[in-house]
């Protein structure tokens, strides 16, 4: 079969002819593929994803030829877990029990120990015969309950968990081997000594336990003292030494006690030099060396393995060691534990134990045990330590009845004695409590061979079963020539093939495109299968949805069709219209088109056309007929150069002549007239562009708003004339207050507060509320920082306050305004009242402004109030303000008392109050929604209604102009009448037009 891009590119090879009106089933059948040829058996390695007929590759071959039981089940023989004749029984190792396991099997070989543990006391089981529920409690009954399982259990291991967790180790970390063996014989001696049976007591003594002395000989007057010590095994010190022999020899030594480690000598009854010497009294019947192969390490301060060979007899004569020669003191060797590894915190334990009945060796590796040939130790591969080790020094020849180990860390010998032909005689019966508790156990594990091997039958019958069924089925699955078909899903076929999977119901759903048909490109998802094949599976696995003939979508076929068909014409159409444009128009008719999108509409239709085409994928997946060849449409494609101002990059198409109204843009230097046949053409790539024909108006809204600008623009330019005439009349120190003398003493006392920073040249702060200065020339001289502070508290009120009142000023003709409010500069506040006009069109307007703040400070010596309301001018940079100096003449004071004009409202706001809170205040006084209300003080806009009015720079006494947007009149700034003077405005800033 064809590859699968061959495969797609065939798919969709009929769009370069047909147009997308003339798509029909015939079309919709080449691009499912429906047409393409079945794979025959053989012809194919692997299933073809992309032909929907292929269905070889998918599973089928494991149940057309002959079947092997073994593949129906995963279930292992249960009587490879059953115990061989005359063979062992292994230990489980429960993560980092290994080293238990090794003690475990040597004491269970040892018949005296086993024996003795057999006759413990066991009241619970013996007297209310509790076998049934009986579970061990103690160290003894665990220990009891285990050797009787390795001794008569049908399992081939058993599982230590019980005795691990009576002893209370951590089953995931190593312990210390030779530490555990001391501590576990000394807590079965314990236990041992608290029998009943007298016999009892020793036996861990005569076992185990021998007796050695501390010789110590006075080198002065002879005197020699003897301090006995029992021990159960001989720690033998392995450096230096490469025979075991030597390792005792250096264990008996004698050592020299001189300068500060010198001895006490009772007869001398002074520190004297003497000799120490071990000397061995009595040998235990189980004589357990061990060698000291982990040390500790003074370098790293951590202990260390010694990995030196050493070599061992399997006869050991310990006659030339004891003090009395009275006593058989010949041992053989019966048991080697081996650690594997080279770190003495890692690594692994085996132990090799000779049998005594048959004195055979077998290997105890946990759960593995294995007889090795002969009757021999071999350690083999034991010997073999990890790589890492730096040096590795040859094995040494071992001499015969000999041999060599570097991993070997205790060596079992046992005495013979003259009565061992009958030990071996002797076979050791497992009481009747204990042998009940095993045969329990042993009709347990019976059980589960029997389930086990039910479990087994019934999946190999389901196997047979399932075996003809699908044998049956997919002789069913090919379609022919003019069949009813059905689609399923090819992960479900496998599956189905799959005998390990548990089959589930049939499930289309995420095949399906936007028009619940399938989609084109999950074809090769699926398979096809004929109508009776199908009727079979969804009658007996169920599923939904079926897709079949009718299941073809149309609708995505002509989209993909479309998209595919525009991609290889755009180059055409792109040089064809660029050559139209060039064209002029005969009669200024047609459609506006922006010029940005004319330079850059190839770009955006492809872009478009992948979105298109994305939007007919499934799933992020590649679309079929993605293969087709479209090289015509890229192979001409240059890089697009941008002309100059086209920095943003487009997104839609002619979007650039859209104003924010939706509308057609008033800026006609942006778009362009174009003809209707090449309008055409551009709207076959953007059908959702908008289209403007040379009819179309500019947008109205647009056009105020660019009309209500130019009047800002000009009402600035005016501000700005008025701000040059104040700025003079300051520079030559007209309509100024001065003060004819300073006063002696403050007129107003106020308390010292942190600063604010200074936005304006507001000398009236400096005045008190009766119009004198108030600060003495004195305090001046000195800077007294009270009188300092006065002023950053008065600027910080401003800022801090709450209830205080404003005024909000509802303006309708700026020009008129400014025309009344300019000839207040050289007026009184009278003056100004007699000047006030009238508004013509709204009867809350008004004209005119105050020509001085309020201010109000009020000390203790008679001032009314006990609030200071002071007022500072907020306007500009460089603001009118009264100018104090020490002159005779006396300037002329304006009134500090605000005049309300007609139209104007005082609303009690607070500073931490927002804007939009503040709108609908001024709402409910004014009938103007918040959203057709434009704000200005000090000439710039209020906009943002989550602001604070703190934050924005409302004070109190401050004046808010109000400009309703239904209005035809612009907005104008605050004015702050101080001294006669109108407050500037920034001609940077001008008044939103809302």
């Amino acid at each position: 079969m064809a590859p699968r891009l061959q495969l797609e590119r065939a798919a969709w090879r009929w769009v370069e002819t047909v147009s997308p009106e003339d798509v029909k089933d015939e079309h919709l059948e080449i691009a499912y593929r429906i047409t393409v040829p079945s794979c025959k058996r053989g012809a194919c390695r692997r299933n073809c994803k992309g032909n929907p007929n292929c269905l070889v590759g998918i599973g089928e071959h494991i149940w057309l030829g002959e079947i092997d039981e073994n593949t129906f089940h995963n279930i292992d023989d249960p009587n490879s877990e059953r115990r061989d004749k005359n063979t062992f029984v292994g230990l489980t190792n429960l993560g980092a029990t290994c080293y238990v396991n090794t003690f475990l099997q040597v004491w269970f070989h040892n018949l005296e120990l086993r024996q003795t543990l057999y006759l413990c006391q066991n009241s619970r089981a013996e007297e209310h015969n509790l076998e049934l529920d009986y579970e061990p409690q103690t160290i003894c009954e665990h220990l009891q309950y285990l050797f009787a399982l390795l001794q008569n259990s049908n399992r081939r291991y058993i599982d230590p968990a019980g005795l691990v967790k009576a002893l209370g180790l951590d089953t995931g970390q190593q312990q210390d081997a030779q530490e555990f063996s001391k501590l576990f014989l000394s807590l079965l001696e314990d236990t041992l000594s608290k029998q009943e049976n007298p016999s009892l007591h020793n036996v861990i003594q005569q076992q185990f336990c021998g007796q050695f002395a501390y010789v110590t000989m006075c080198n002065q007057c002879g005197h020699a003292s003897s301090l006995p010590s029992r021990f159960y095994e001989l720690e033998l010190n392995l450096q230096g030494h490469k025979q075991l022999t030597d390792c005792v020899t250096e264990f008996l030594k004698e050592e020299k006690l001189e300068g500060d480690n010198q001895y006490f000598c009772e007869s001398c009854q002074s520190k004297q030099n003497a000799t120490r010497r071990i000397t061995i009294q009595s040998l235990p019947r189980t004589l357990n060396l061990q060698l000291m192969r982990f040390v500790f390490d003074r370098q790293t301060g951590h202990k260390k393995k010694l990995n030196t060979f050493i070599s061992f007899p399997e006869v050991l004569d310990m006659g030339a060691y004891l003090e009395w020669k009275d006593e058989e003191c010949v041992y053989a060797l019966n048991a080697v534990l081996i650690h594997r590894g080279v770190s003495a915190y890692s690594g692994h334990y085996i132990a090799h134990v000779r049998d005594t009945h048959s004195s055979d060796w077998y290997k105890f590796n946990d759960e593995d045990i294995e007889k090795m040939e002969g009757k021999k130790l071999q350690l083999g591969i034991e010997e073999d330590i990890a790589e890492t080790v730096k040096s590795q020094t040859r094995k040494p020849k071992c001499r015969k009845g000999y041999h060599c180990s570097r991993n070997a860390y205790m060596l079992v010998y046992k005495r013979q004695v003259e009565d061992s032909a009958k030990e071996k005689e002797n076979n050791i019966e497992v009481p009747a409590f204990l042998q009940r508790l095993v045969e329990r156990d042993n009709r347990k594990f019976e059980e589960w061979c029997v389930e086990m091997a039910d479990m087994q039958k019934q999946s190999i019958d389901k196997g047979k079963a399932k075996h003809e069924e699908v044998k049956e089925l997919y002789e069913l699955l090919p379609t022919e020539d003019g069949q009813l078909f059905e689609f399923v899903p090819l992960e479900w076929l496998k599956k189905w093939l799959d005998d390990s999977t548990i089959t589930k119901c049939i499930d289309n759903s995420k095949f399906l495109c936007s028009h619940g048909k399938l989609h084109p490109d999950k074809i090769g998802d699926v398979k096809c299968i004929s109508l009776k094949a199908a009727e079979l599976l969804f009658n007996r696995y169920g599923g939904s949805p079926r897709l079949d003939r009718s299941s073809l979508c149309q609708e995505c076929v002509v989209q993909r069709c479309r998209v595919l068909r525009l991609k290889n014409q755009l180059s055409e159409d792109y040089k064809e219209v660029s050559n139209l444009v060039k064209i002029p128009l005969i009669r200024n008719e047609g459609f506006w088109i922006g010029k940005a999108s004319l330079r850059s509409w190839r770009q955006l239709a492809l872009e478009q056309l992948e979105e298109d085409e994305e939007e007919t994928k499934h799933n992020n997946k590649k679309a079929n007929g993605e293969g087709l060849d479209i090289s015509a449409a890229k192979e001409s494609e240059v890089p697009e150069v941008k002309e100059e101002g086209d920095d943003e990059e487009m997104k839609t198409f002619n979007e650039d002549i859209l104003c924010p109204h939706g509308g057609l843009s008033i800026l006609e230097s942006e778009r362009k007239l174009i003809s209707v046949a090449v309008f055409n053409r551009l709207k076959m790539y953007f059908p959702k562009a908008p289209e403007f024909t040379h009819r179309q108006d500019p947008c109205q809204q647009c056009m105020r708003l660019d009309r209500e600008g130019k009047e800002n623009e000009a009402l600035n330019k005016m501000v700005a004339n008025e701000q040059k005439t104040s700025l003079l009349n300051l520079f030559q120190e007209k309509n100024r207050p001065t003060l004819q003398k300073w006063p002696q003493v403050s007129c107003c006392n106020q308390r010292p507060a942190k600063s604010a920073p200074v936005s304006s040249v507001g000398n009236s702060v400096l005045l008190c509320p009766h119009g004198g200065f108030m600060f003495t020339y004195d305090s001046m001289v000195r800077g007294d920082t009270q009188q300092e502070g006065l002023i950053f508290q008065q600027q910080r009120d401003m800022r801090e306050y709450v209830q205080a009142t404003i005024y909000i000023r509802k303006v309708v003709d700026n020009r008129k305004i400014m025309q009344e409010a300019a000839p207040e500069l050289n007026m009184s506040g009278s003056e100004a009242e007699d000047n006030k006009g009238k508004g013509k069109n709204d009867p809350d307007f008004n004209q005119s402004e105050d020509g001085t703040k309020r201010q109000k400070l009020i000390n203790s010596s008679g001032c009314p109030n006990a609030k200071l309301n002071a007022s500072v001018n907020r306007s500009s940079n460089h603001s009118t303000s009264p100018i104090i100096h020490n002159s005779h003449k006396m300037g002329i004071r304006r009134s500090t008392r605000h005049r309300k004009l007609r139209g104007e409202k005082a609303l009690v706001v607070s500073a931490n109050q927002t804007l939009k809170e503040l709108k609908i205040q001024i709402m409910h006084a004014f009938s103007v929604a918040p959203f057709d209300q434009n704000l200005t003080i000090d000439g710039c806009s209020l906009t943002d209604d989550s602001a604070t009015l703190g934050s924005l720079g409302v004070i109190p006494e401050s004046v808010i102009c109000l400009k309703d947007r239904d209005c035809t009149c612009t907005t104008i700034a605050q004015h702050h009448i101080k001294t006669g003077a109108a407050a500037p405005i920034r001609q940077s800033e001008t008044a939103a037009p809302g």
